[in-house]
């Protein structure tokens, strides 16, 4: 895990461990527990962004629990 930041178990966003929501889709729903990581920098060329229905650019959880 990356520096215990969060993940949104919505939309699988990781964020900083002082937020409360999600900064993507404004979730309460977060998450120590998660693993992988990826930068979308450009989700509208990107198929990883297309399989993970990704369409805001940021860091992204691969698996959360």
């Amino acid at each position: 895990m990356a520096g215990d930041r969060l993940a949104c178990r919505e939309c699988h966003a990781v964020v900083d461990p002082d937020e409360e929501v999600c900064t993507i889709c404004g979730s309460s729903s977060l998450t120590e527990d998660w693993s992988g990581y990826v930068v979308i920098e450009h989700p509208e060329e990107s198929d990883i962004a297309d399989e993970m229905e990704v369409d805001t650019a940021g860091s992204y959880a691969l698996k959360v629990r």
